[in-house]
C-alpha cells in the first residue's frame, strides 16, 4: 500500500495548496491513504468544521493532532464523527482519542498521534505510552502501525525511532513546520525528522512575520496571523508499505505556488 503523509496544514494558504495539488498526487503516485496534521489548519490554531469537511473533501483519510488541537471549541464534538485523533499521550480523560484503526488494501492499519514533552503541555511519558501502546497492537496481530511525533526536540524524535522502528511501518515528525532531509528507511520502518509544514514559506512558520519580529526586537508579543497573501509550499512525504508492515521505498515531495516540484528518494538504511 502506498501512503501519503503531510505535514502541518498552516491556515488557508495550506488548505489552498492541498485542494490544487492533492487530487493529482494521488492519482500519479497511485496513493491509498492519506494522512495530515490539522492542528494549525483554521486560522493557524486549531481546526474548526468548516474547514474539516473542506480538508476531507479534498482527499484526506485521516488527520492527526497536537498541542493546538483543541484552539477551536467545536472540535471536542467533532472527534466522535469525524476521522481525527489527538496526542494519546493526553490525560485518559481529555476528549478525542489517540489512536485510529482502518482497513487499507484488506490490511488492518493503524495510526497514531503522540506528542513529546519538551516546550509542550504536561502528558503522560511518550516513550513508556507508546512502548505500552505498540505492544498491545502487536499482541492484537497489528502490522501496518503509522505514528505522527509532534514534538519540538529533535532528540525526542530520533529516540522514539530507535524505540520503534523494529514494531512499526513509519514514524513521521511534525510540529516545527521546518522540513529536515533525513528522509530514509531504516530497517523497514520510514522515519523523517519533520515533514515540514503546507502553507506559507515566506514568513515565519507559517505566520506572518511582523509579530514574531517584534518580540524578537523588543521582547514584546503578540497574536500571531496567517498572512492573507505569500509565497506558499505543499509538504509531504510518500512512503510503499509490504503486506508486513514493512516500509519498502519513500520520498519528499515539495511542490512551490509556481507549480516547481522537487522529489527526493528516502535512503534505505541498516543500523547498527
Amino acid at each position: 500500500m502506498k501512503v501519503a503523509f503531510i505535514g502541518d496544514i498552516v491556515g488557508r494558504p495550506g488548505r489552498e495548496m492541498v485542494g490544487k495539488y492533492l487530487k493529482d498526487i494521488k492519482n500519479r503516485y497511485k496513493i491509498d491513504l492519506v494522512i495530515a496534521n490539522y492542528e494549525n489548519a483554521s486560522h493557524g490554531f486549531g481546526l474548526t468544521k468548516k474547514n474539516a469537511d473542506e480538508l476531507f473533501g479534498y482527499g484526506i483519510n485521516i488527520m492527526t493532532g497536537g498541542n493546538h488541537s483543541w484552539d477551536k471549541k467545536e472540535i471536542f464534538d467533532m472527534f466522535d464523527s469525524y476521522p481525527l485523533i489527538r496526542p494519546i499521550n493526553y490525560p485518559i480523560k481529555s476528549a478525542g482519542r489517540g489512536l485510529i484503526e482502518s482497513n487499507i488494501c484488506g490490511e488492518r492499519v493503524v495510526i497514531i498521534s503522540v506528542m513529546g514533552n519538551y516546550t509542550m503541555p504536561m502528558c503522560d511519558n511518550p516513550f513508556v505510552k507508546m512502548e505500552e501502546v505498540v505492544s498491545n497492537l502487536k499482541d492484537d496481530g497489528i502490522k501496518h502501525i503509522i505514528v505522527d511525533i509532534h514534538a519540538e526536540a529533535t532528540s525526542e524524535k530520533q529516540v522514539m525511532m530507535h524505540i520503534l522502528k523494529d514494531r512499526i511501518s513509519a514514524i513521521c515528525g511534525t510540529h516545527t513546520h521546518i522540513g529536515t532531509d533525513d528522509l530514509a528507511i531504516i530497517d523497514g520502518c520510514c522515519f523523517v525528522t519533520d515533514i515540514g509544514l503546507t502553507g506559507c514559506r515566506d514568513q515565519v512558520i507559517g505566520m506572518d512575520k511582523k509579530i514574531p519580529m517584534q518580540r524578537f526586537l523588543t521582547g514584546i508579543g503578540g497574536h500571531f496571523d496567517v498572512p492573507k497573501k505569500c509565497k506558499k509550499i505543499f509538504q509531504l512525504i510518500v512512503f510503499e508499505l509490504n503486506s508486513s508492515g514493512r516500509a519498502i521505498e519513500s520520498k519528499k515531495i515539495k511542490i512551490y505556488d509556481s507549480g516547481e516540484t522537487i522529489e527526493t528518494k528516502g535512503r534505505k538504511e541498516r543500523y547498527l
